[in-house]
């Protein structure tokens, strides 16, 4: 179970379209640290999660350049929604994340190395006793199979569970997000959709997704409400979305109702490491986004308020550098069996891949696969 303080009702601090924001650009709170429900230690946990995220981004991108992951979809400028909206889950409550959600999955339980072995082509290896879902590939499908558990929890009975969806810009322009919603809606299950709208759809910008001012007022059609937070605001994030899970979850004599969460951030580099966004867009917007950094953001936060100082900030970096390199050098060290990737495909294996598997076999056998070498 989830240890932090659960917040007061948040008074959103916005107008019907601009994002509810917590931290300024010089990082001042506009609220009470402690009416958001997040003490000191929470925001410096919170601040070390997102740093790690950082650095874990630049490793995987320079890995990914070395031919030793596959494509890669980066998060930086992404990072702190997902990790405070996986900081504001509760242990069972289940997480849904898309392609680029590795921080979201790290926070809710998935340890480093399972991340990078799964990006080097390694099985999706997931802790029995963590609840999260693999990474979805196909845009928007995760809506309506996070929709269908959040209803199986409703109709147990279960009010202690509620089930966190991330999904990009572009998925709204999906059937699957408006069957989702829509069902979501019509039998208010216990869901939080979070719509990561980092701008672009690969190189579609928001403003050809959709005639809709925004992409939370898309929640009134589906009758549940809809909100919008600074997306590189983690403490607004959090508390956005805490408040959101608690709705979701409310007693049995309560009403329980979905919420979509627009998250309004920016995708500072490519949508993949198979992209260029120099082609379609100008550097120009990218430095003025970076301006509201959520990492810069927090940490000039934690400075102002004593919560961090320089002594403290190499600690944590150095902490986190040590837990990258061995969560790489833990993946780098499995032994893989070539023949396990026809496992699966078929009920009985047809002559064809029995005579590649021998094949392999045979390369096997003159050490084309040395045990390790990946």
């Amino acid at each position: 179970m989830s240890t932090h303080d659960e917040p007061n009702t948040v008074r959103q601090l916005e107008t019907d379209t601009d994002p509810f924001r917590v931290l300024d650009r010089d990082g001042r709170l506009r609220v009470d640290g402690e009416t958001l429900g997040l003490s000191e230690n929470d925001r410096l946990a919170l601040y070390e999660h997102i740093r790690l995220a950082r650095h874990f981004d630049q490793r995987m991108l320079s890995l990914q350049r070395r031919g030793r992951i596959g494509t890669y979809a980066p998060m930086t400028g992404q990072e702190g929604t997902q990790v405070a909206t996986s900081y504001a889950l509760d242990e069972q409550d289940w997480l849904f994340p898309t392609y680029r959600e590795h921080a979201a999955k790290h926070v809710h339980g998935i340890d480093l190395s399972s991340l990078v072995r799964t990006l080097m082509g390694y099985e999706y290896a997931v802790p029995e006793d963590t609840n999260v879902m693999p990474e979805y590939i196909p845009i928007a499908t995760q809506i309506p199979h996070a929709v269908g558990l959040a209803w199986a929890c409703r109709l147990r009975g279960d009010h202690d569970t509620a089930v966190l969806c991330h999904l990009g810009d572009g998925a709204t322009s999906e059937g699957d997000f408006h069957e989702g919603l829509n069902f979501a809606g019509v039998f208010d299950v216990p869901a939080v959709f979070v719509c990561n709208n980092n701008q672009w759809a690969i190189s579609v910008p928001r403003e050809r997704q959709t005639a809709s001012e925004t992409l939370a007022g898309k929640a009134s059609a589906y009758g549940f409400e809809g909100v919008r937070v600074d997306g590189l605001d983690p403490l607004a994030v959090y508390a956005i979305t805490r408040n959101a899970l608690r709705k979701a979850k409310a007693p049995s004599d309560g009403e329980r109702r979905p919420t979509l969460i627009e998250s309004v951030q920016y995708r500072y580099g490519a949508h993949t490491t198979a992209d260029d966004p120099s082609v379609y867009r100008e550097e120009a917007a990218v430095e003025e986004w970076k301006e509201l950094d959520p990492l810069d953001r927090l940490e000039t936060h934690l400075y102002r308020t004593d919560v961090l100082d320089a002594e403290r900030e190499d600690e944590i970096r150095s902490r986190i550098e040590q837990r990258v390199q061995t969560a790489i050098d833990a993946a780098q060290s499995v032994s893989i069996d070539p023949e396990r990737m026809i496992e699966h495909v078929y009920e009985t294996t047809p002559d064809r891949l029995q005579a590649q598997r021998r094949t392999l076999e045979a390369l096997q056998d003159d050490d084309a696969f040395p045990s390790g070498e990946n």
